[in-house]
């Protein structure tokens, strides 16, 4: 039996997210690159990462960067809030929240992830980290209240 994926989507990863990290697929939707490039975050594999940043965020040293990341940071589990559509059909909006142990400390990533098309290829762009209020349901897919959860 494989062992399930990363992005906690309950599949199996060689039927979810591994042919997209091992090329033999293509992402067709921003949830689906984002919920690989978590398994590539989980994974250690700074070439996909970096496959599925869009061309103008690529820096020459992203690469070292990332790898060099991923000795200190273990990622534990991801939670998607939101899919939605952009302003034109080659923009993708993907809300998520994403706990990460570093330094044997736990950590959170909340991120509402911009994705854009091109050439029938979706690519990272850019996030941004939405407002979470004290009494709105805690975005870590827990059924509390923020302020009773992660705002602790």
């Amino acid at each position: 039996m494989s062992e399930n994926c990363p992005c906690c989507s309950g599949l199996q990863y060689s039927l979810c997210c591994a042919p997209y990290l091992s090329g033999e697929a293509i992402v067709q939707t921003p949830q689906a690159l984002m919920r690989s490039r978590y398994t590539a975050y989980s994974k250690q594999n700074a070439e996909y990462l970096v496959s599925t940043w869009h061309a103008s965020c690529r820096t020459p040293q992203l690469t070292q960067v990332l790898s060099e990341s991923f000795a200190a940071t273990t990622w534990l589990s991801l939670n998607v809030n939101a899919c939605e559509a952009g302003s034109h059909d080659n923009e993708g909006f993907v809300t998520f929240f994403a706990r990460y142990l570093e330094k044997q400390r736990t950590g959170t990533l909340y991120e509402r992830s911009r994705f854009l098309r091109e050439d029938q290829r979706w690519y990272y762009i850019d996030g941004t980290t939405p407002q979470v209020g004290r009494n709105d349901r805690c975005p870590c897919g827990a059924e509390k209240k923020y302020k009773k959860c992660c705002g602790q």
